[in-house]
C-alpha cells in the first residue's frame, strides 16, 4: 500500500466558479491535502444542479473566487452528461483514494456511475481485479456535509443507502450525522470537526458605534434558517437593528421581505438580497456586533467561526456543532431551536446597555490551523484503510426494478423499496433529459468571417464578435476579446470536429474566464475544463493517454506565450487523435512587447507545429505574417502586444 505521506488523491466535489461553503471547503482541502504532500487532483464540475433542483444562481457573481483556486483542477463531469461520469471515473483508476464531497442525493447517480468506473469501493474490487488491475482499487471515502438534505424528498434514504454500500468509508462533522450514516449502512464513520475554510480574509477596523447592537443574518435565506423567526421575535423587542444579507430562496425569502414591512421593524430592519461576495464580507461584519444564528436544524456551519474571527458576539440556536462554537453568556447567546420566546429573552438581554459590547470583548479567534491537521489525519486514516473484498455482483448506476406506478398491494418492504428507486431513477433521467443543448448551432450558422485562424488588431472586430455571439444566444461573456477568441475556436470544432452527435472530446485549458466551454456545453459538448498554473498543460495533468483527444483549447485570457506554445505543440502532437485540432491564441506586436512574439516568431511556430505532424487550418488568405505587418505597420502603439493571434492546428 502507498505510505500515507505520498497518496495520489482525487478530491471530488464542487469549487470555483460555483459558491458557497462547500465548494470553498473543497477547494480549501484540495490545497490543504497538497500541502501536506499529497498529490492531488480536484475534479470538478463544468455543469453542477439543474435549475429544477437549485433555482438561485450557482456561479460566484462577477467571478472572483471565494478562495484562492487549486492549481490542478479538472472540471470534467457534466450533470446533463452521463458518459462524463464514467469517462472520468475511468481516469481514476491509479489513483490510491478518491473522496467524494457529497452534498445532495440527487448528484449520487453521477458519484456510482464515477466510482463503478474507476473500480473502486466495497462492491468494485472484484471487476478490478478482473480488469487486470491487481489489487490497486482505489479506497474510497466519502465526505458527507449533509447525510440527508434540510429538505428532504422521496427517495434520499435509498439513493444514500446505495451511495454508502459502495464505499469503504464516510466522514462526517457531527454525532447525529453518524448516527444517520449508520443506519444507511455506512461502513465505517468518522466524526471530526469542520475545519475553517473562512472566506473575506482578515478583518478590518471596527468603526465606532454607539447604540443598540446591529445584528446581521448574513448568508442564504432559507427555512431551515430561520431568519423569519429572529424577526418575528425582533417586532417584540425595541432597539436592535437588523441586516439580512444573502439570496432570498423561494418563500422563505418572500416571508422575509414580507416580515421586513412590519410597522414595529420600519427603519431597523435592512434586506439586501443577492450573494454576499468575499471581498464585502470583512467591511459587513465590521459594521455589526452580533452575528445572528437562529436555525431550525443544522449540522455543521463555518459562520459561527466567521463571526468569531471577525469579533462578533454570535446569538445561534443550540443545534448541530453551535453548541460547541458558542460559549454561551460568555462570547454569546445559546437559544433552543424554534423557540421564539427564548428568542425574545435573548434579544433583550442584548438590548441591556453595554452587554453585547461585553459579549465582543471576550471573543476569542478561531484556531485556523490544527483543526485542518486533525481532518487530515481523520481522512489520511480513513484512506489507508484496504478496501473490504466483497464478491462483485450486477449493479448500476441506478437500479431501475420496476415500473409499476404504485407498489402492488400488501406488497413488503424490499417492494416499496424498490418502487422509491423506479422513481427516483424516473426523475433523475427525466431531469437529464431536460437539460439538452440550449443552442442549436450547426455549419451553416458560422459565416466564413469567423476563422478558425485570424489576427485580432482591431477592437471593433472583437466587439463584432461579441455581439454576433449574443445574435446565437450564446451565454453571455463581458470580455469581448475572449468572445474573439472563443468563437473562432468553436467555428473550428463545429466545422471540423463535429460527428452531429456532439460527441468529441473537448479539454479546454483557457481558465473560467473564457467563454469557451460555457458556450460548447451550451450546443451539446461535454468539454472537459482545466485551470492550469505555470506553464503546465492538461495532457501532464490529466496523463491522457496517446491519441485519446479530438480538441484541444488554450485562449485568452490563459492563452500561451512564447515560452510556452512549443511544449504545449508537442504535448498535443501525441495526445489528439489523427483529424485533432489544437486551438491557441498568442500575443503578437513588437519587439519592444514583452512576451509578444513578432512575425519571424509566429513563423517559427508554424515551422514547428509542421515537424510535429500539424497543418494549419482557417488561414483562408494563405499569408497570417503578412496581415501580422500591415497590422504592424498601422499600430502606434510600442509598450505593448498589438494584437492577439489565433493558431488552429490540425493533427496529421
Amino acid at each position: 500500500m502507498t505510505p500515507i505521506a505520498a497518496l495520489k488523491v482525487a478530491v471530488v466535489g464542487p469549487t470555483h466558479p460555483y459558491k458557497g461553503g462547500v465548494a470553498a471547503h473543497t477547494t480549501s482541502l484540495a490545497h490543504e491535502l497538497a500541502e501536506a504532500g499529497h498529490d492531488v487532483t480536484l475534479v470538478s464540475w463544468s455543469h453542477l444542479y439543474p435549475s429544477k433542483l437549485y433555482p438561485g444562481e450557482q456561479a460566484v457573481p462577477g467571478g472572483a473566487p471565494d478562495v484562492e483556486p487549486f492549481p490542478r483542477t479538472v472540471r470534467a463531469l457534466s450533470w446533463a452528461r452521463p458518459d462524463t461520469w464514467v469517462r472520468t471515473g475511468r481516469r481514476l483508476r491509479g489513483f490510491d483514494v478518491v473522496v467524494v464531497v457529497h452534498v445532495i442525493p440527487a448528484v449520487v447517480p453521477a458519484h456510482l456511475a464515477l466510482l463503478r468506473a474507476a473500480g473502486a469501493g466495497r462492491r468494485g474490487v472484484g471487476a478490478a481485479l478482473t480488469a487486470g488491475r491487481g489489487s490497486g482499487s482505489p479506497r474510497t471515502v466519502v465526505i458527507a456535509h449533509n447525510v440527508l438534505p434540510h429538505e428532504s424528498h422521496l427517495g434520499d434514504r435509498e439513493l444514500m443507502q446505495q451511495l454508502f454500500e459502495r464505499v469503504d468509508a464516510v466522514l462526517v462533522h457531527s454525532d447525529e450525522q453518524a448516527r444517520l450514516a449508520y443506519e444507511l449502512h455506512a461502513p465505517r464513520v468518522s466524526v471530526t470537526d469542520l475545519p475553517p475554510h473562512l472566506p473575506g480574509g482578515a478583518p478590518v477596523e471596527r468603526p465606532a458605534h454607539e447604540g443598540a447592537p446591529r445584528l446581521l443574518a448574513l448568508g442564504m435565506v432559507r427555512d431551515y434558517k430561520g431568519v423569519d423567526l429572529l424577526m418575528e421575535a425582533l417586532a417584540k423587542v425595541p432597539g436592535p437593528t437588523l441586516t439580512v444579507a444573502g439570496e432570498m430562496w423561494g418563500s422563505s425569502g418572500e416571508r422575509v421581505r414580507e416580515l421586513a414591512r412590519d410597522p414595529r421593524l420600519r427603519g431597523r430592519v435592512e434586506v439586501h438580497g443577492g450573494y454576499v461576495p468575499a471581498d464585502r464580507l470583512a467591511p459587513l461584519l465590521a459594521s455589526h456586533d452580533v452575528l445572528a444564528l437562529t436555525y431550525r436544524s443544522a449540522t455543521a456551519s463555518q459562520n459561527a467561526l466567521l463571526g468569531r474571527h471577525h469579533g462578533l458576539a454570535v446569538l445561534a440556536s443550540d443545534v448541530g456543532t453551535f453548541g460547541s462554537q458558542v460559549r454561551d453568556g460568555v462570547d454569546g447567546l445559546l437559544v433552543p431551536p424554534g423557540d421564539e420566546d427564548a428568542l425574545v429573552k435573548a434579544l433583550e438581554r442584548l438590548s441591556e446597555p453595554g452587554y453585547a459590547d461585553e459579549l465582543r470583548a471576550r471573543v476569542r479567534p478561531p484556531d485556523l490551523s490544527g483543526p485542518w491537521a486533525n481532518y487530515l489525519g481523520t481522512l489520511e486514516a480513513l484512506a489507508a484503510v484496504e478496501p473490504a473484498t466483497l464478491p462483485d455482483e450486477p449493479d448500476e448506476v441506478v437500479p431501475d426494478v420496476g415500473t409499476a406506478p404504485n407498489p402492488p398491494a400488501g406488497s413488503g418492504p424490499a417492494a416499496v423499496v424498490g418502487h422509491l428507486r423506479h422513481r427516483v431513477t424516473s426523475a433523475v433521467r427525466g431531469l437529464v433529459a431536460a437539460s439538452r443543448p440550449e443552442v442549436e448551432l450547426g455549419r451553416g450558422d458560422l459565416p466564413e468571417w469567423i476563422r478558425a485562424s485570424d489576427i485580432l488588431a482591431d477592437g471593433h472586430d472583437a466587439d463584432e464578435a461579441k455581439a454576433f455571439a449574443k445574435r446565437l444566444g450564446l451565454p453571455r461573456c463581458g470580455d469581448s476579446i475572449a468572445a474573439w477568441a472563443a468563437l473562432g475556436a468553436l467555428a473550428a470544432i463545429v466545422r471540423v470536429r463535429d460527428d452531429g452527435r456532439r460527441s468529441a472530446v473537448i479539454v479546454d485549458e483557457s481558465g473560467t474566464r473564457s467563454p469557451l466551454s460555457r458556450w460548447a456545453r451550451s450546443i451539446g459538448f461535454a468539454p472537459v475544463e482545466l485551470e492550469l498554473t505555470g506553464h503546465r498543460s492538461s495532457v501532464e495533468v490529466l496523463d491522457v493517454d496517446t491519441a485519446s483527444l479530438d480538441v484541444i483549447v488554450r485562449l485568452h485570457p490563459g492563452g500561451c506565450d512564447a515560452d510556452d506554445i512549443d511544449e504545449a505543440m508537442s504535448q498535443a502532437s501525441w495526445a489528439l487523435k489523427s483529424g485533432g485540432l489544437l486551438c491557441v491564441t498568442l500575443p503578437i506586436g513588437p519587439s519592444s512587447a514583452e512576451g509578444a512574439l513578432g512575425p519571424a516568431d509566429v513563423r517559427g511556430v508554424l515551422a514547428r507545429s509542421h515537424d510535429l505532424g500539424f497543418v494549419l487550418v482557417g488561414d483562408l488568405d494563405g499569408d497570417i505574417t503578412g496581415r501580422m505587418r500591415e497590422a504592424s505597420g498601422t499600430s502606434t502603439r510600442t509598450d505593448t502586444a498589438y494584437g492577439l493571434l489565433r493558431l488552429t492546428l490540425r493533427r496529421r
